[in-house]
């Protein structure tokens, strides 16, 4: 009889020695895991609500649902490379003079603290799979950045799928060349996986930068043959898109069967709205990628934290330059002050908090002319002078040009905006900050006079 009792009593003990266990899983710091995806559609994902019949993004839903979904998440450039280094500095990458894909895909500056840095000395294990774009050339490997392992491409944003061999364009597994085989989204998602497996017991980072769904548009020919829209650019996205979206599949179900899942922190992104001369599809935004309309900067954005975040949706604005901040505050580091974060630790918003009033900047530099600002739901927009006024709160899909109507308003973004890019760093590559600004140190434009000849100063 006393034997049975005892049975009884532990019975009832397992679940409380279970729930002390899961309990002692979560205690310490948290896993990190950025996933970018490169020039996605905000509508081309199942959690967005106006998404097309023919998205198939079951994984990216299923993760959404366990997730903060900020529904006015913003990257800091509209195009890829200037977005990844605000995202690995959480500063506006203006401030280092780059405003173009161009200025910042030939290097972020050595002398910038990037995201492992951070975490490297705090005991994570860190480790980058896929695109870089912060650097063409093996100088400016993420390997020699703090990252203890690296499995991805250099050169200039786009890498062919399928040719994994080519030592003109090589794959690199740390700093080495190496010939691979597959398709590169399955193969980022098989190295990511595999990574989790190897270091479970300890905490790390992960920072999984795919190139889909960026050109060359390029997918298993079983892949595309599931999809039938009429248009064969659409199919072969919507194709490379699914294939991303079973590569976060595979790394998620590896957090849940490695018993890490609770206890990491994930952020999900596009580095930019979606190219519609491919066929993305970034409803109800305006625009896309290369614009600062909606459709360029406002992009898929997804929060988890099963421990510590409840499922659910933020309607407050959110950006990129957020998720290094955040993650620091959630690992408990607290950064140097030597360069502040134009970023904040969202955190706190996130978890239902009333959201702190604030403005968010972009801007392309004087060569391509475009730039905006967003206070509150007021955004002002410029494409080579050409200035747009637009209320979000009433208008997101940026329809009703109030700019005529509202001038005092436009006067106060444009002067919020000029003393933003007055802090900011001239273009690495020469030219203006603002169009038809001459760069600093050129000599003025001579005036004309009627018969073309220069005007006498």
């Amino acid at each position: 009889m006393r034997s049975r009792i005892v049975v009884a009593a532990l019975l009832l003990l397992l679940p409380l020695v279970a729930s002390a266990q899961a309990g002692a899983a979560i205690v310490g710091k948290p896993n990190i895991v950025v996933i970018v995806a490169d020039d996605l559609g905000y509508a081309d994902v199942l959690f967005n609500p106006q998404h097309p019949k023919e998205v198939t993004t079951p994984n990216l839903a299923a993760l959404a649902s366990q997730s903060v979904v900020c529904r006015q998440g913003y990257v800091s450039g509209h195009v890829c490379s200037p977005t990844r280094a605000g995202l690995m500095t959480g500063r506006y990458q203006q401030r280092l003079g780059l405003y173009t894909g161009g200025e910042a895909g030939s290097g972020l500056p050595l002398s910038e603290k990037i995201f492992p840095q951070f975490f490297k000395p705090a005991g994570y294990a860190t480790a980058q799979f896929g695109k870089w774009h912060l650097g063409p050339t093996p100088e400016w490997s993420p390997a020699l950045r703090g990252f203890d392992e690296v499995f991805g491409f250099l050169g200039r944003g786009a890498h062919d799928y399928f040719k994994l061999n080519d030592p003109e364009d090589p794959i690199y597994r740390g700093t080495k060349p190496v010939q691979e085989m597959g398709y590169l989204t399955d193969r980022l998602g098989d190295e990511a996986a595999a990574f989790i497996t190897r270091h479970k017991a300890e905490p790390f980072l992960v920072y999984l930068a795919f190139n889909a769904v960026h050109a060359p548009l390029q997918a298993p020919e079983d892949e595309i043959a599931k999809f039938n829209t009429g248009n064969a650019n659409r199919n072969t996205l919507l194709a490379m898109g699914k294939r991303m979206d079973d590569a976060i599949g595979k790394v998620v179900a590896t957090l849940k069967q490695q018993g890490v899942w609770e206890n990491t922190l994930l952020f999900f992104i596009s580095d930019n709205g979606g190219p519609l001369a491919q066929g993305a599809v970034n409803a109800p935004l305006r625009g896309g990628k290369h614009q600062d309309y909606e459709g360029g900067i406002r992009v898929p954005f997804l929060v988890c934290w099963p421990a510590q975040l409840k499922p659910g949706e933020c309607q407050s604005p959110v950006i990129s330059l957020d998720i290094l901040p955040t993650a620091l505050a959630a690992a408990g580091i607290v950064p140097p002050d030597a360069k502040p974060f134009d970023g904040k630790n969202i955190l706190p918003l996130l978890r239902g908090e009333p959201a702190q009033p604030r403005n968010l900047f972009w801007s392309a530099g004087g060569t391509e002319g475009w730039w905006a600002v967003r206070s509150g739901d007021w955004k002002l927009v410029a494409e080579k002078g050409r200035l747009g006024l637009f209320d979000l709160g009433k208008d997101v899909s940026e329809k009703n040009d109030l700019s005529a109507t509202s001038p005092e308003k436009v006067a106060e973004l444009t002067k919020l905006h000029d003393g933003w890019l007055a802090e900011m760093a001239n273009p690495v590559h020469g030219g203006g900050k603002r169009f038809g600004q001459a760069a600093p140190g050129d000599a003025p434009a001579k005036k004309k006079k009627k018969d073309g000849k220069a005007a006498k100063q």
